[in-house]
């Protein structure tokens, strides 16, 4: 060892006394804080176990309660099928005397006893229809519904094309619209994001009301004119009616409608100032007039020039109307309340006179949400598409002989 070794000694014995001290210090610091972490631990598990008492004596507490909640629950839910079952029971009762005891015709006795209303010619108004086809059906009853589901608002319409590919579905949503849908098949009008599977078709002048018919792949709609309707100038009460080629997209022809001073035809759907109809026989309007403000009109019009062929003042109020439809020549006429109740046919015109107001089945229609803002009749299919409050219903018609008695 050399001289230095003694003196680097002393050095490290003179450092090892502040280590010793630092590390006692350490130690002490490290003690406290254990025991502060057992004293806290402490007191979170005396917290846990009264947190746990609790929750047993709450549960104690609320069993017999459960088991209280559980058996009202189960006579409600007894009381709720009972309930539903009386429901049930009063609907066929009620259809059952429906059935027996239908709603009378809408025909008041000044008509009857003077030869109805408008007994005035015009050419070859009021004059009877003669049949270009052999249909002599008339509805027996509606038989059943299926709600498909919600599509648009409260008012609109949608059809299928009698004349057309059978799957097609047309869809016209609102009474002032310009842009029609288009569904492929009635399965992908039913999705859920039903609008993506659907093309769009505009029209160049929005329709009027939910009159729009779909006949031999044309669109047929009435349209307001400037100044049409409520547009306050000459042309105040005249609509025009527009043929529009669906696949070409352009207007084939167009012509005013023969009718002065013309008022919505049905009280509850004040919208709609022409209702274009389709059936066996081809297509019909159906219209007023200030000239009669309490019945409706009814029109004969030819596909190709839109040309009305023959014209009818029926027996039919417009008082609560609220849509109608032709089948074999015969108007029916949908009747309901304000507020909606269940609708009902209460009223119907042979233009052919094969039919007699005593002799149609007056039937009411299923109970549904509220009120037709339009009823369209297949006669391929035999079945009327409805559109009610947004919701789109189709319903089947058991037909009978019209002259078979009921």
């Amino acid at each position: 060892m050399g001289p230095s070794a003694p003196l680097l000694i002393l050095i490290l014995l003179s450092w090892s006394g502040p280590l010793q001290g630092q590390q006692h210090h350490l130690v002490e610091y490290m003690e406290r804080r254990l025991a502060a972490l057992e004293e806290r631990l402490a007191q979170c598990q005396d917290q846990s176990s009264r947190h746990a008492a609790e929750l047993r004596d709450f549960k104690n507490k609320m069993l017999p309660l459960l088991e209280v909640a559980e058996k009202e629950r189960e006579a409600l839910r007894t009381e709720a099928d009972t309930i539903s079952g009386r429901v049930d029971r009063l609907e066929r009762e009620v259809d059952y005397l429906e059935t027996q005891n239908p709603a009378l015709p809408c025909v008041e006795l000044d008509e009857k006893v003077n030869g109805g209303p408008g007994t005035k010619g015009k050419g070859r108004r009021n004059e009877k229809y003669d049949m270009v086809t052999d249909c002599g059906y008339t509805i027996s009853q509606v038989r059943s519904m299926k709600i498909l589901k919600r599509f648009g608002g409260p008012a609109g319409l949608w059809t299928k094309d009698p004349l057309g590919p059978t799957e097609k579905i047309y869809v016209l949503d609102g009474t002032q619209n310009d842009t029609a849908f288009v569904f492929p098949r009635l399965r992908d009008f039913t999705l859920t994001m039903a609008a993506r599977k659907a093309s769009r078709v505009r029209v160049p002048f929005p329709w009027v009301g939910t009159g729009q018919l779909v006949y031999g792949g044309f669109l047929y709609y009435a349209r307001r004119p400037p100044g049409g309707p409520g547009g306050g100038s000459e042309l105040e009460n005249t609509l025009q009616l527009i043929k529009f080629h669906l696949a070409n997209r352009t207007v084939v022809d167009s012509s005013v409608f023969p009718a002065e001073r013309l008022i919505p035809p049905y009280a509850l759907t004040t919208d709609t100032y022409i209702d274009l109809a389709a059936d066996e026989e081809g297509i019909w309007a159906v219209y007023a007039t200030r000239e009669d403000d309490r019945h409706l009109c009814l029109a004969k019009l030819d596909p190709q020039t839109l040309d009305t062929e023959q014209q009818w003042d029926t027996p039919c109020p417009r008082e609560n109307a609220e849509a109608a439809f032709v089948i074999c020549g015969t108007l029916y006429v949908v009747y309901n309340t304000r507020p909606a109740s269940r609708a009902r046919i209460q009223c119907s015109f042979d233009a052919s006179g094969t039919l007699t107001p005593e002799q149609a089945a007056l039937s009411y229609f299923p109970r549904r949400y509220g009120a037709h803002a339009s009823l369209r009749y297949n006669p391929r299919e035999r079945q009327l598409y409805a559109w009610d409050d947004g919701y789109q219903i189709v319903y089947k018609l058991e037909m009978r002989k019209k002259e078979e008695e009921i």
